[in-house]
């Protein structure tokens, strides 16, 4: 009997223990980040870019590598993606040279097609749409500094972007609280089940996590940034926030904008705990992907 391909593209297509259980193992993972097991020994990994990255590319070539497998990294040109292939002949093609392929692109969409037509594990780096890899990271960072995220009040600042659409999707299977202070014209039609504000100021007041992200995206370059400016999480803000709380960005950070340099000083910055765990993070998402080709969970 042929197993179903493990896909992970968005966090509410894969069972909530299912989840919690990769969060686990990224938590062991990390544990074991100076002796790591060699689990995908003779594995290849495809990396597929639309867009520049740093943290993306690092870590899930990291993580391949440090588990004992290969990867190839092509842009999305390379694949013929933008060109004359279809995306089907490109994903079939792909699955008889690879165990699995992750694709940092834009159009989800694609990315959805790209998944129907393989016979690999597609994994989403990043889209337009959502960023589950980022959550995954960012969860583990809040329970390794805060303990268990259930029942923590998260309060995001500034554009309702592809980040936290994932935030809210992650609330409702760890259950947890999250507060979005976005400029009224960006407030997503839906609520997602959490609340919409305005009002900077009662978001942060008793949160657990105070979180922001780029005001302007790659692609967005021009955008203007004014709508932004009551949303800058400062110092004033974190105020609000408990006694212990922290402060979290996915990163690249435009300093002086959605955060100012005095807040990133502070011991309550865990930005780079948060950059680092992506790369135990995809190190459990990967054992996941390919735990039916024998590879074996921690």
């Amino acid at each position: 009997m042929t197993r179903a391909v493990r896909h992970f593209l968005d966090l509410p297509d894969i069972p909530a223990e299912t989840l919690k259980e990769i969060l686990a193992s990224a938590h062991r993972m990390k544990r074991e980040k100076f002796e790591p097991p060699q689990l995908f020994y003779g594995m290849s990994l495809a990396m597929v870019f639309d867009k520049k990255s740093t943290r993306t590319r690092m870590s899930f070539e990291v993580a391949m590598k440090q588990l004992g497998g290969h990867t190839i990294v092509m842009s999305a040109d390379d694949m013929h993606l933008t060109g004359a292939e279809s995306i089907e002949d490109t994903s079939k093609v792909l699955s008889r040279y690879v165990d699995a392929a992750m694709f940092r692109i834009s159009s989800h969409e694609t990315l959805l097609e790209i998944a129907r037509h393989s016979a690999i594990p597609i994994i989403n780096g990043l889209t337009n749409h959502s960023h589950p890899c980022q959550i995954m990271a960012d969860l583990v960072t809040i329970e390794e500094k805060l303990g268990s995220v259930q029942g923590k009040k998260i309060a995001w600042f500034g554009d309702y972007n592809n980040v936290a659409r994932t935030f809210a999707q992650a609330s409702k299977i760890w259950d947890f609280e999250l507060v979005a202070a976005v400029p009224a014209d960006l407030a997503p039609a839906k609520s997602d089940g959490i609340k919409i504000t305005q009002d900077a100021t009662s978001a942060a007041t008793n949160a657990d996590v105070i979180v922001t992200d780029t005001w302007v995206s790659m692609g967005q370059e021009g955008k203007a940034i004014e709508k932004f400016l009551p949303f800058q999480v400062n110092p004033s803000l974190m105020a609000k926030a408990k006694p212990g709380a922290i402060f979290m960005h996915c990163m690249p950070i435009h300093r002086g904008e959605e955060v100012t340099d005095s807040v990133l000083a502070t011991k309550a910055s865990v930005i780079y705990d948060e950059a680092e765990n992506r790369l135990h993070a995809q190190k459990a998402v990967l054992a996941w992907c390919l735990e039916g080709t024998g590879v074996k969970v921690l």
